[in-house]
């Protein structure tokens, strides 16, 4: 009987190790001179509840954080006050955000089989919408999570409507977006190569003709990026405080 179980637990998969690289590195232009992701949102720093999501997922191994050189202090110090033990290094990122992406792939662990790309001021996402993306990724080579757009989609052009777009084929794409770590690294090198300034990772492996899995997301898993953004989820928080979400 030892022998038997001894076979299975060989034959048990191991979840590929997953370096998660989250993006912290923005100028915040909209946010009416607020930090976004040093902004307070209930207790916590926005950052902090975007790192503290990451640390609690077991299917991450390690995170990066890529910020501007301004921060780099404070957000090495918040890391440690959180005892965020995951973060193995806090980095400065670049001029724009796939600078930044790339800066943050090369301080991933090399062994690291696949990588997640996270915004830091998405600060709401769960494990469940992390996890979801992490095994299709395993699976597919690449995987975004993606909710319905819910609201009619108009095509304009010089302020007048052109054609109402069929919004069933449309999906709004969140982070984390996880890809094959060598598949991200070349895709994201070939973009700037060819002098491509994305702003979407998923983008970059598109373009080498590679399809990107959806996967659940959440609309809960907002971004902040206008001081409504925090009003949003101070009650986003609540309610899940209160057993409503």
């Amino acid at each position: 009987m030892a022998g038997l179980l001894s076979a299975l637990k060989k034959k048990k998969k191991t979840p590929p190790l997953c370096s998660a690289v989250v993006v912290a590195a923005g100028s915040a232009r909209r946010m009416e001179g607020v930090d976004k992701i040093l902004a307070p949102l209930g207790e916590l720093p926005v950052l902090v509840h975007t790192l503290m999501a990451f640390q609690g997922s077991p299917c991450v191994k390690e995170i990066v954080v890529v910020t501007r050189e301004d921060l780099l202090v404070e957000v090495g110090r918040l890391c440690r006050d959180f005892a965020l033990d995951k973060v193995t290094k806090v980095i400065v990122g670049g001029a724009e955000r796939i600078h930044s992406v790339q800066a943050g792939l090369r301080e991933t662990d090399p062994d690291a089989a696949l990588i997640a790309i996270h915004d830091g001021a998405r600060p709401l996402v769960t494990g469940e919408v992390i996890q979801a993306a992490v095994e299709a990724a395993a699976q597919t080579g690449a995987a975004a999570p993606a909710i319905e757009v819910l609201d009619t989609i108009k095509r304009a052009a010089d302020g007048r409507t052109v054609e109402t777009v069929d919004r069933s084929a449309l999906r709004a794409v969140q982070t984390p977006q996880v890809f094959e770590a060598g598949l991200i690294r070349a895709a994201v090198q070939k973009a700037l190569d060819d002098g491509e300034l994305l702003t979407d990772d998923c983008g970059a492996v598109e373009r080498l003709g590679m399809p990107v899995t959806l996967t659940p997301g959440s609309r809960e898993n907002l971004k902040i990026t206008t001081p409504l953004d925090l009003v949003l989820g101070e009650a986003i928080l609540q309610a899940r405080g209160e057993g409503l979400l």
